[in-house]
């Protein structure tokens, strides 16, 4: 384990690998170098989750819910070419923009949000795979659930054999899911009637909705952009204005296809639960065990079943190696911690079995089922904070510069955005009541509230927050003007320097700083604020016996300079630390100031003030802060 300080290069081992820009290649083979990421991305769109959500949508409900698939997937496809142009132009996940842009305090609770997610999905990987193994091999479910560990080790090899064939491996996955879907639908022969009618919006029922969110978040996953906004940045690209043209574009069209694909699988789930359990009356089937015991039955053919089996382990088996590659996007992006693969692996893995295990131990093998679609529900949950976020990013023309989305994309991904934290806040609070009506545990009615409360000021923050800040720390803009040339390079000199001293032990560091900018042998201004309270009261006529002996202090100091053959002037400010500064060095005349900063951010700052960021966007001269 390491801290990463030298290198932000997102998954920084296969970062540019993938080389799209040699002309030795043909034109057909520099494009489908392009395609890949959102392969990657896709299976997430189609793991044991959705499968959980789309059965219980199906069999509960019929065709009914089709649209909301629908709407789920241009939602998906909107918010991950979003994610996927912060790859690209900025040479950014959505982990490292969020570190660059919120306090450390509020990056910290993101981290963990994000965390739950992945864990939460992972859940969902465990839960399919085990029960697929199950079906297929009659084992007990919880030695399903343990052997799914092992999986680490695959994991493992595909990193060994690159890229590429990372894509390779999960497309050929894909593949198996959708032929075997295929050949389920063919076998159910639903009723393409009634599949068309499903696209028109409709909510059967607060149960629906309840399912309805569930699919949201099964489909739009928030580790997903995570996930996207680093695997773009595998591809090496021209950095011309053309090259990222070129890369968008091309992106746009993988996501475009997978997402679409996804889409295909979620849909034929769904139909296939309606035509066959919901057509048949047996609307209680919400199990995916049930699901598979029941389909060659009602198909006649003992295909259907072992195909619905090994699509369900290639699809568990397909979303944890994304689900790893999120993990070590989130925890290296927020945190600049980077682990071992395979221990990142076995970590998030073993957070996932241990609440699988107890629940199986706990309730048995039953209401399995129950447990994947909360895991859905909670996904849907995070949304908000990774989707807000992001639609900042890309907004900013600032770092995005002439690729920033447009005022329209601007707005659908906003509107997209409220529907979301809508629904998430109707179920919330639809949920809380039932519990509120028929419980009397007061604790957990506190928990309740005090999590509600936490979850909505968080969303206010990570709203407001981007757009309140005046300039965002450590962003590196990847597009620049083109070069000029270097003419004459004139060293600045400087008449007067100003220096804002505190009287602690940092002082010294600060004169020093400020003696070595003096070329010339130029004026020295020393600062000092004075911040009692009679001194914010009297100000010039306070004379209290801190004001006194901060005044001396500051005379001292200058009268050492003094001796050392330096021009120096003492000036003592009254009240707002901040404001005296400004106004002493604008009455001065300085043409620069040294100041101090304490390393403090985030909710510290609420606290001790935001001194630098308020003197350095008011004053207009070179301002010089020296860390402490």
């Amino acid at each position: 384990m390491r801290i990463d300080t030298h290198s932000d290069l997102s998954l920084s081992e296969v970062h540019e690998t993938i080389d799209t820009t040699t002309h030795q290649r043909s034109v057909w083979r520099r494009i489908l170098a392009f395609f890949g990421p959102a392969y990657l991305v896709s299976v997430g769109y189609m793991d044991p989750g959705n499968w959980a959500t789309d059965l219980a949508g199906g069999s509960k409900f019929g065709y009914s819910l089709i649209w909301v698939l629908l709407m789920s997937n241009l939602m998906a496809l909107l918010l991950q070419s979003l994610s996927a142009r912060l790859g690209i132009v900025r040479r950014r996940d959505l982990a490292q923009a969020n570190r660059e842009t919120y306090p450390r305090s509020i990056n910290f609770i993101l981290y963990v949000l994000a965390e739950i997610a992945i864990a939460a999905c992972d859940l969902a990987e465990v839960l399919g795979m085990a029960i697929g193994i199950q079906l297929l091999t009659g084992l007990p479910l919880i030695w399903g659930v343990l052997i799914t560990v092992f999986d680490t080790f695959l994991l493992l090899l595909l990193q060994r054999l690159g890229m590429r064939k990372m894509e390779a491996f999960i497309i050929g996955l894909v593949f198996i899911i959708g032929i075997s879907f295929l050949i389920e639908i063919i076998l159910a022969k639903p009723d393409m009637g009634e599949v068309v009618k499903g696209f028109v919006p409709h909510i059967p029922g607060k149960e629906a909705l309840y399912i309805a969110i569930g699919i949201i978040g099964a489909t739009v996953m928030p580790h997903n952009l995570y996930l996207h906004s680093a695997l773009v940045q595998t591809r090496k690209i021209k950095r011309t204005k053309e090259g990222i043209k070129r890369a968008l574009k091309l992106n746009f069209i993988d996501t475009t296809v997978a997402l679409n694909l996804a889409f295909l699988v979620n849909a034929a789930i769904l139909v296939l639960a309606a035509a066959v359990f919901f057509k048949t009356g047996r609307t209680d089937i919400a199990e995916i065990k049930d699901a598979h015991h029941l389909l060659d039955k009602l198909l006649g053919t003992s295909l259907a079943p072992v195909l619905f089996a090994v699509a369900l382990i290639a699809a568990g088996q397909s979303s944890t190696v994304t689900g790893t590659l999120a993990g070590q996007i989130v925890m290296e992006g927020y945190l600049r911690l980077r682990i071992n693969p395979w221990m990142r692996r076995l970590l998030t893995r073993l957070i996932a079995i241990i609440p699988a295990v107890i629940v199986i131990l706990i309730n048995g093998e039953d209401n399995i089922d129950s447990l994947l679609i909360l895991s859905q529900v909670i996904l849907s949950l995070q949304l908000g904070f990774a989707i807000i976020p992001l639609i900042h990013f890309v907004s900013d023309k600032k770092t995005m510069g002439i690729f920033a989305i447009k005022p329209i994309v601007q707005v659908t991904a906003w509107l997209i955005t409220a529907i979301l934290v809508y629904l998430n806040l109707n179920m919330v609070i639809g949920q809380a009541s039932d519990y509120f009506a028929s419980s009397s545990n007061v604790f957990w009615k506190i928990v309740i509230i005090a999590g509600g409360i936490g979850y909505v000021l968080l969303l206010i923050v990570s709203v407001l927050y981007p757009l309140i800040k005046k300039k965002w720390k450590n962003v590196l803009v990847q597009m620049h003007p083109e070069a000029t040339a270097l003419h004459s390079l004139t060293s600045p000199t400087y008449s007067s320097i100003a220096v804002a001293l505190d009287f602690s032990e940092n002082d010294q560091k600060l004169l020093a700083h400020a003696l070595g900018q003096g070329g010339n042998a130029p004026k020295f201004i020393l600062l000092h604020v004075v911040e009692s309270v009679p001194a914010r009261i009297y100000e010039f006529e306070s004379d209290d016996l801190e004001t006194e002996k901060d005044k001396e202090h500051l005379q001292f100091y200058a009268q050492q300079l003094r001796e050392r053959g330096f021009d120096v002037e003492a000036k003592v400010g009254f009240g707002s630390r901040s404001k005296e500064i400004v106004r002493l060095v604008k009455e001065s005349g300085a043409d620069m100031l040294v100041i101090g900063a304490h390393g403090h951010s985030g909710i510290k700052d609420f606290f001790y003030g935001e001194t630098i960021n308020s003197v350095r966007h008011v004053l207009k001269i070179p301002v010089l802060v020296v860390n402490l």
